[in-house]
């Protein structure tokens, strides 16, 4: 009789301690405290955070990198998750007294530990471990099969200015897509540049002339739906017949923020990478 009193008021105490008013300032952020079954604690999200539905509705804090810091007070949070961001969010909303998590799941390591800390942070540590395990699964499947599938070099635009192929810029060596592309089976096009996201020429592209190319054109951080429409974004690249992934007719103008948001949906996003860059191959 003892134990079980002493179970209940732990039991009690847990769930006192559980944060139930949450704050997410990036989409990201938001997407996994979703999926760990968090949704109902969330009062507020950034402006950009438009998965879950639920997660349009919500009220809104300002951007990732502008937030509104008395909208977020005025939401009286228990809990604000952040992330890793150069204006130094964390510690501005420390010094309003505010209880703040950071994370960085800026990489696939990184959104399985992003999903623990949160789900240890909220209350919900068996949820977000279960979840790892069994995202950290789906990805290993794919990648397993990856060697097996004739190498692709793909080329993949997060932005440009619309209507043109100018100012092009490409996901690089050691970014989220980078690994992405690679657990899909492909090799990035500008896995050899020195910086994330490098600013790229038609003249580059021609000259090493990818297999597949992926182009957001100006939906990667878009707020609704993107300016372009698809058959303007593979007018574009038609003009340059040479391409090898022109001429194969493998150019693919796509407006899915699951290849911008590392979050809970990545198995979802490198399954797609999957079907574009080797169509002919069944998923595993």
């Amino acid at each position: 009789m003892r134990g079980l009193t002493i179970a209940l008021l732990c039991a009690s105490f847990s769930a006192a301690q559980t944060p139930r008013r949450i704050v997410s300032t990036a989409p990201n952020v938001t997407e996994m405290l979703f999926a760990i079954g968090l949704g109902p604690s969330v009062v507020g999200d950034t402006t950009f955070c438009r998965y879950p539905e639920a997660a349009r509705h919500l009220p809104k804090i300002g951007t990732f990198l502008e937030p509104d810091f008395e909208r977020i007070l005025a939401l009286r949070p228990t809990l604000v998750i952040t992330i890793t961001n150069p204006i130094q969010l964390t510690d501005r909303l420390r010094r309003l007294h505010l209880n703040v998590v950071e994370v960085d799941p800026n990489t696939i390591p990184g959104i399985f530990t992003s999903l623990r800390a949160i789900g240890d942070a909220a209350g919900a540590a068996p949820a977000a471990a279960d979840l790892s395990a069994r995202l950290q699964k789906q990805l290993d499947l794919l990648r397993r099969t990856a060697p097996s599938l004739p190498p692709r070099k793909v080329l993949f635009l997060v932005g440009r200015n619309p209507g043109t192929l100018d100012g092009l810029v490409a996901a690089g060596k050691g970014t989220y897509l980078d690994e992405l592309l690679a657990i899909a089976g492909g090799r990035n096009l500008l896995g050899d540049s020195p910086i994330p996201y490098p600013k790229v020429s038609v003249e580059t592209i021609l000259s090493r002339d990818p297999d597949v190319i992926i182009d957001m054109g100006d939906a990667a951080h878009a707020e609704g739906a993107p300016r372009e429409k698809k058959e303007e974004v593979l007018a574009l690249w038609s003009r340059y017949p040479r391409v090898k992934a022109v001429q194969d007719k493998h150019v693919y103008a796509v407006a899915d923020d699951r290849f911008v948001v590392p979050g809970p949906r990545v198995v979802e996003a490198a399954r797609e990478f999957r079907r574009l860059i080797h169509p002919e191959a069944p998923l595993p």
